[in-house]
């Protein structure tokens, strides 16, 4: 009958709500009524308390194996362990510099190479875009060039009188052709050169001992080192 006051002056304490988050990790509840140290008689709240400590002393003891392999992993609970890399070696530092320095000097060739090359291609395109303005005049004054043989062919024949209308056309003319470097070649006793004349007709004569512009059919023309026209000629040969 004892007990069985003593029990209900004592109820069970509730239990701890953090037990069903625990659900299915193990407990340990010391339910004995004895105690095993000391050997006196527990009532049913000191063996609910250590079963609980009991408990407590599991969760810890898990957590701490739970965390061992964290520790020993990352170094800490090691004597004199930081925590940090270890620094390179000197040998390791000197091929990182060299490297560096490698990379460094191979950035400035490519940055030198591209340099070059972009000068080489504006030269490129400055030297095409002034062919093409060169190739478009000269089609330009090929086109007016029948206007000039007919000019040529008044002045030969004394229609081109200082002060005429039709002179200072043909004189307007010329001087604007000439702004463009345009200029005549071909002319009476000049030496042929087949870069620039064209041979119509091959007159032998004894008095001459190469090939000699006997006379200009039509005049030839070149822009620059551009040949728009090649003069027309009659030509002295040499007699066999």
């Amino acid at each position: 009958m004892a007990n069985k006051k003593n029990n209900d002056a004592h109820p069970e304490e509730p239990r701890d709500p953090d037990e069903s988050r625990r659900a299915d990790e193990p407990r340990i509840r010391d339910k004995r009524r004895v105690d095993p140290e000391t050997g006196d008689v527990r009532d049913a709240a000191d063996r609910d308390g250590a079963g609980r400590d009991g408990a407590a002393r599991g969760d810890a003891s898990e957590s701490a194996r739970a965390s061992a392999p964290a520790a020993a992993k990352s170094g800490r609970g090691k004597p004199g362990a930081t925590g940090g890399e270890d620094a390179l070696s000197p040998d390791d530092q000197a091929l990182l510099d060299q490297a560096a320095t490698d990379l460094v000097a191979e950035m400035r060739s490519d940055m030198k190479r591209a340099q070059a090359e972009l000068v080489n291609f504006r030269t490129r395109v400055e030297r095409d875009r002034a062919a093409n303005r060169e190739a478009v005049i000269a089609e330009v004054i090929r086109s007016f060039l029948p206007a000039l043989d007919d000019l040529a062919l008044a002045e030969a024949h004394g229609d081109l009188v200082e002060g005429a209308p039709l002179t200072i056309v043909a004189q307007k003319l010329r001087a604007s052709f000439e702004k463009y470097g345009l200029r005549e070649v071909g002319e009476k006793g000049e030496l042929f050169d087949p870069a620039f004349h064209e041979a119509v007709v091959q007159l032998p004569n004894p008095e001459v001992t190469v090939n000699t512009i006997a006379e200009v059919i039509s005049a030839g023309y070149v822009l620059g080192d551009r040949l728009v026209r090649p003069a027309k000629v009659a030509v002295f040969v040499p007699a066999e």
